[in-house]
């Protein structure tokens, strides 16, 4: 498949200021972005998604009538759009806020004010998404890869999965958390297991100490995703046998390098 650039996009920017809409597109306009379609509100933004749908939508974070949540969850529960590529554009940092949409897999999240290098990332990101382009392995084919994928947010699964079937795997079995992946391992061979770290009954940190002290895989490569800042939580992470962690939202082109390092080592 062609990859595509930014001047390729058809984006939706969902803002409800004059002035922030003005801004964001200019600065789209300075990526190469040429299709670029405006809405106000909540409302407004999901009947412009149902009639044409946008490759990418770009969506502040409060309006009159919801919030980009609101509109995320409205659009991933219509399966004929539910992979459309969602990046919010907010100036919020509350933590608690952020992460509900770090679990609901959007492809970025962009800060107000945001940066050329910011904006360039996340549409990059997006493109990932909308042209796949396989991992090439030397040790390894990798439609034979065999993938556990261990989150506890079922959205945050399917867009792992989906970034991981992008670059050509096949063979991926979910996991809704620790428990679950341990009951799956004892039964099952993988390549790779891909886990989040926050779940309840079994974290990722304790998930991957029983992958390298109890399970007959030990061998296997943990790549956590975290979205953890903490340095003191990191290391301690690390620590457990983790080979490897990346941010959510989990970026393909990252996920592509970490994956590659991983096998080919």
């Amino acid at each position: 498949m062609q990859q595509l650039s930014p001047a390729d996009l058809h984006i939706l920017l969902v803002e409800p200021s004059d002035t922030q809409r003005k801004i964001i597109s200019r600065h789209l306009k300075m990526e190469q972005v040429q299709h670029i379609s405006e809405a106000n509100s909540v409302s407004s933004a999901f009947l412009q998604i149902s009639e044409h749908q946008p490759d990418l939508i770009a969506c502040a974070l409060h309006f009159a009538d919801g919030t980009a949540l609101d509109l995320l969850q409205k659009i991933k529960q219509q399966p004929a759009l539910s992979e459309i590529p969602f990046m919010l554009v907010s100036s919020e940092t509350r933590k608690a806020t952020l992460e509900e949409f770090k679990q609901s897999g959007v492809v970025a999240i962009l800060p107000k004010p945001f940066t050329t290098a910011h904006l360039g990332k996340a549409l990059n990101a997006a493109i990932d998404l909308l042209s796949p382009s396989e991992l090439e392995l030397s040790l390894f084919d990798v439609h034979d890869i065999r993938v556990l994928v261990v989150d506890d947010s079922r959205l945050a699964r399917n867009h792992i999965k989906r970034v991981l079937s992008n670059l050509g795997i096949q063979h991926l079995t979910e996991a809704e958390d620790g428990q679950q992946a341990i009951e799956i391992l004892k039964q099952q061979m993988f390549d790779l297991v891909v886990t989040d770290y926050n779940m309840p009954e079994v974290n990722g940190r304790e998930l991957t100490q029983y992958i390298r002290e109890n399970s007959q895989q030990s061998h296997i490569p943990v790549l956590m995703v975290t979205s953890e800042a903490n340095d003191t939580h990191l290391s301690n992470i690390a620590q457990s046998g983790v080979n490897a962690m990346c941010d959510k939202p989990f970026e393909p082109e990252l996920v592509k390098a970490l994956l590659f390092k991983l096998l080919e080592q």
